[in-house]
């Protein structure tokens, strides 16, 4: 790998990190403003697809009104070609009835996410989550 290639995958690392650090984990609005560009495209592991920054955070208030301890933890980094795939787990847990679920739940998603960066900030992300796994979690 160049020593431009390492620089760039770097910056994706980084751009990866505080998107699910900073914005989910954090609920950071500040941040969102700093990382997500004005046009960014999110595919959602609900099915959802959003556009721009006031369209994320719409999907990502929906999410934590389900699980209001919902967090991403990155597993692992796999960089493929300009972007990067975090490997993740979304543990948290249902309080109330939320998501068709009658009672509190605990719950572990596992997916796999690919985000891409524009000049500086991230252009889009699309994200798979096993919804099945979750579904027989939550019975």
């Amino acid at each position: 790998m160049s020593f431009h290639d390492r620089q760039m995958a770097t910056s994706i690392a980084g751009l990866i990190e505080r998107f699910y650090g900073e914005l989910w984990n954090r609920w950071n609005d500040a941040a969102v403003d700093d990382t997500l560009s004005p046009d960014f495209r999110f595919r959602g592991s609900l099915g959802r697809e959003t556009l721009g920054r006031h369209g994320w955070r719409q999907y990502r208030d929906l999410v934590h009104a389900g699980s209001t301890d919902f967090r991403n933890e990155i597993i692992e980094l796999v960089c493929e070609g300009g972007g990067r795939r975090p490997d993740f787990a979304t543990p948290g847990r249902i309080l109330g009835c939320c998501w068709g679920c009658p009672h509190a739940a605990a719950f572990l998603i596992r997916g796999y996410g690919l985000l891409h960066r524009g000049s500086s900030m991230a252009a889009s992300a699309y994200v798979l989550g096993d919804l099945d796994g979750l579904r027989a979690q939550l019975g």
